[in-house]
């Protein structure tokens, strides 16, 4: 019963926030693409409960529940339940049915190395395929937004302006399926990125001057180092940002 308050709490506090999403993605399209577009908005809102944990580590999903709390039939919401296990973000057992994720720190690491790989390889693509007018309009974000940094913003405020320029820089590669898998990595370690930026605050925009640098020079060797001291995360690091996760999300205050 408390897992579904929690649901409906976060529910209704992100429709507060963000509004209706699409409006059906233009569902005057016709039949399909209005139950497509359906399906888009319910996989839209679970993914992000199931990111920000509303829905707890290793839960079982009340599909019931959960298609009251989001005032939608089951069929579509199935269908949005089975995208998600494809892109990772939950989990299905034959005979037992839905879960969120696990939250564990081999986990973590694994996504870590896997966003690692993916932007380093961005990086290379983009130092190859990249305006100098690209690469001038990304150095303009991070002088529009380097106050944020200093001013004492939330960590969540610093992840999204952080995912904001590793997004536009792997979009300066051209590949739009990497920058579709940094996305998806993204959206699954940020829970966890929430609590480790409060360490890093201090050094990140200047590290992603130093990538920038590099890219604009086009010098690939320096580039990729500095990508990959940014990333890098170890395993201290993990279980460490674990821990504290687990004790906001079960630890009452």
């Amino acid at each position: 019963m408390q897992c579904c308050v929690t649901w409906q709490l976060h529910y209704a506090a992100n429709k507060a926030m963000n509004g209706p999403r699409s409006q059906d993605r233009q569902n005057s399209k016709g039949p399909g693409a209005v139950a497509t577009s359906r399906v888009d908005r319910i996989c839209d809102q679970v993914r992000t409960m199931a990111t920000d944990f509303a829905i707890k580590p290793d839960e079982r999903i009340n599909e019931g529940a959960l298609a009251s709390t989001l005032g939608v039939s089951r069929t579509p919401l199935r269908e949005a339940l089975n995208r998600l296990v494809a892109e990772g973000f939950i989990t299905f057992q034959t005979g037992r049915g839905f879960f969120n994720r696990s939250l564990q720190p081999e986990k973590v690491l694994e996504l870590y190395e896997l966003r690692q790989a993916i932007e380093c390889e961005a990086l290379r693509r983009a130092i190859d395929r990249a305006s100098d007018d690209g690469i001038a309009e990304l150095r303009e974000f991070l002088v529009a937004t380097e106050p944020s940094y200093s001013a004492g913003a939330s960590a969540k405020v610093l992840v999204d302006l952080d995912e904001q320029f590793h997004m536009r820089l792997a979009e300066l590669s051209r590949n739009s399926e990497l920058v579709r898998m940094l996305r998806n990595v993204s959206e699954r370690i940020r829970y966890v990125r929430w609590i480790v930026m409060t360490e890093r605050q201090g050094r990140t925009h200047s590290e992603h001057i130093r990538i920038l640098d590099a890219l604009a020079a086009r010098d690939t060797d320096a580039a990729v180092e500095a990508m990959r001291g940014h990333i890098e995360q170890h395993s201290e690091e993990a279980t460490a940002a674990v821990r504290i996760a687990y004790s906001q999300l079960y630890v009452p205050g």
